[in-house]
C-alpha cells in the first residue's frame, strides 16, 4: 500500500523528502541498493533544512523531551520539515514521530 502511495505522489510531482532522510538513507543502504536508492531520492523533491525549519526542531526537541521522550536530532528536524512545509511523514518507524497527525497512515 506504501508504494502505491508512493507511485501517486510521484505521478502528481508531490513526493518529497528532507535532505536529512537522503543522509539516512546513504548511512544504511547497503552497496547493491546504491542504484534504486539513487532512483528514489532522484524521483523527490529535496527539501532543505531552513532556519524556521530548526527553529521548530528545537520546540519539538524540548516539547518531547519534557515528556519523556528523547528524540534524535535529525528525527525532529525531519518532523519539523514536514509541519513547516505542511507534508506528511510515510514511514515504518512510528515511534520516532510521536505527533500521529503528521503521519501517512495506509
Amino acid at each position: 500500500m506504501l508504494t502505491l502511495y508512493l507511485i501517486l505522489l510521484w505521478d502528481n510531482n508531490s513526493a518529497y523528502l528532507s535532505i536529512l532522510s537522503v543522509y539516512e538513507l546513504y548511512a544504511g543502504m547497503k552497496d547493491s541498493a546504491k542504484g534504486d536508492t539513487e532512483n528514489f531520492i532522484a524521483a523527490c523533491s529535496i527539501e532543505p533544512v531552513t532556519v524556521a525549519i530548526a527553529k521548530k526542531a528545537g520546540e519539538l526537541y524540548k516539547k518531547y523531551s519534557k515528556q519523556g521522550i528523547t528524540l534524535t536530532s535529525l528525527d525532529c528536524l525531519i518532523n519539523a520539515t514536514a509541519i513547516v512545509k505542511k507534508h506528511k511523514i510515510a514511514t515504518r518507524n512510528i515511534t520516532h514521530y510521536p505527533n500521529n497527525e503528521i503521519l501517512y497512515h495506509k
